[in-house]
């Protein structure tokens, strides 16, 4: 069961929460605000997974790195693929009309941070110390 605990069935969680939340937004749904966050998130994503791709390194939280990213999105944000995420939730939100979309999108930023975030920040550190510290230092954890 260890497998249902990756980020992907956290954000699967909320926006089924989302879609069955009776509480609509007062000005209903946003297909152009919605649809914009959810092209931002596709493109993020993609953008990271090259990374992980080019740099042979492995995606999944809780693995071992390989190499330490730095470049392309890597360079405005240490977790592009968190930050998707919580695009994705508040993009489904605003598509959906639906108030539970916005408001779960920081407790999905805690969560994200508590749960994966901090222990994959420290595997990096052990791995890569001085040069992850000095990344850290100029990159910002979201945006």
């Amino acid at each position: 069961m260890r497998w249902l605990d990756l980020p992907p069935f956290w954000l699967l969680g909320c926006l089924v929460l989302t879609w069955f939340s009776p509480w609509m937004l007062p000005w209903g749904p946003s297909i152009w605000a919605g649809g914009t966050l959810l092209v931002l998130a596709a493109a993020l994503t993609i953008a990271a997974l090259a990374s992980f791709l080019a740099a042979r390194t492995t995606f999944v939280p809780r693995r071992k790195p390989d190499a330490l990213i730095t470049s392309g999105v890597f360079r405005y944000t240490r977790n592009p693929i968190y930050l998707a995420d919580l695009l994705i939730l508040a993009g489904f939100g605003l598509l959906w009309g639906r108030v539970l979309g916005l408001a779960l999108v920081p407790a999905l930023l805690i969560l994200l941070d508590q749960r994966f975030i901090r222990g994959e920040e420290a595997r990096l550190r052990e791995a890569f110390g001085v040069e992850f510290e000095s990344y850290g230092s100029v990159t910002r954890r979201w945006i």
